[in-house]
């Protein structure tokens, strides 16, 4: 259960994300109330994730897939360029997620 909660975490702060990039710094109300409605749902849920997993390994996870999907987001619907040193990055950090779930006794499987 608390790998599904981390996942909605997961997926409210890559929307409230999205929502800030279109808020244009808080100017737009639609997008602004998303924001901060999905972020304090996120930061939520995340709290009850942290009741059994570790903080280091919880926040890792929400954080790096975060970057992950933020930035293929804005790849795909804000035409943002990922040169190879970026796309190596985001490599780099699902690997390092990949190796904390399949070899850290902490990640609390």
């Amino acid at each position: 259960m608390n790998w599904v909660l981390l996942i909605l975490a997961i997926a409210f702060e890559t929307v409230g994300t999205s929502a800030l990039k279109a808020s244009a710094g808080f100017t737009r109300l639609g997008p602004s109330l998303v924001t901060l409605t999905c972020f304090v749902v996120s930061l939520f849920l995340l709290s009850l994730v942290l009741r059994t997993i570790p903080v280091g390994i919880a926040y890792a996870i929400w954080s790096g897939l975060g970057i992950v999907l933020i930035a293929a987001i804005g790849w795909l619907a804000f035409g943002q360029r990922l040169d190879p040193a970026a796309i190596l990055g985001l490599v780099l950090i699902i690997a390092g997620i990949v190796v904390m779930q399949l070899f850290s006794d902490t990640t609390g499987h």
